[in-house]
């Protein structure tokens, strides 16, 4: 079964790097995960103002304040079938710095918004459109589009001048044999709120089929896409 990533770039999937090919590339029949492990040489916050948006987000794991370098951090990639029959790719970020920091996200591909769907949080309350590309060294860039959210019967789309622009990029490193990532949140008006750069190893974990830990799903799974 191909990934949901290359699903969603097509014959661009080929022009990624192999290790980044490898990384992206794997799905729930696969039988197998990628655990990162490394350090963040810096997380960073906006200015003061946008303390009280950060402190939002860690109520549901989507962002936080605190800041930092040389923070040691783990990134964990499950595929699995979710609830709905999706196939599903985690994205569990854990911060060890000052106080332990966790960022989920789960990612699908949606057949009817033909590209990847990303649900942030614990509860899976805010869906983003990815939009995906290969860059000149072979990395994968990651830009957020339209983003709804859902609680309960409410549906909406949510407005991009109350939330941020998300900026990702992933890449392997030849030279020093590590996958590179740098994140970039920003606001139209507030400015950058949040982001970090960092370097990690990447190892493969053999699963079994239904064991997928209980730790990295979400509490809650939404349907609407």
């Amino acid at each position: 079964m191909p990934s949901i990533y290359e699903r969603a770039l097509g014959s661009d999937f080929q022009k990624l790097h192999p290790k980044i090919q490898q990384r992206f590339g794997f799905s729930s029949d696969g039988g197998v995960a990628s655990i990162g492990s490394g350090c963040m040489e810096e997380i960073w916050r906006g200015h003061f103002y946008t303390l009280p948006f950060l402190y939002l987000g860690t109520w549901r794991r989507i962002m936080f304040p605190e800041c930092g370098t040389n923070v040691p951090f783990t990134v964990e990639n499950y595929a699995y079938r979710d609830g709905f029959g999706r196939e599903t790719i985690t994205w569990i970020r854990t911060f060890r710095g000052l106080r332990m920091r966790r960022f989920d996200a789960y990612m699908i591909y949606s057949e009817t918004r033909g590209c990847i769907v990303d649900y942030l949080g614990t509860h899976q309350h805010l869906a983003v459109d990815l939009d995906l590309a290969a860059d000149r060294r072979g990395g994968l860039s990651i830009r957020s589009d339209a983003q709804r959210f859902y609680e309960g019967p409410l549906g909406f789309t949510f407005p991009l001048c109350f939330s941020g622009v998300a900026e990702v990029r992933e890449w392997y490193d030849d030279d020093e044999a590590k996958y590179r990532i740098e994140v970039e949140v920003t606001n139209r008006r507030w400015g950058r709120l949040f982001g970090y750069r960092g370097s990690f190893d990447a190892v493969w974990r053999k699963v079994e089929p239904g064991s997928v830990p209980n730790h990295v799903k979400p509490l809650r799974e939404e349907q609407r896409e």
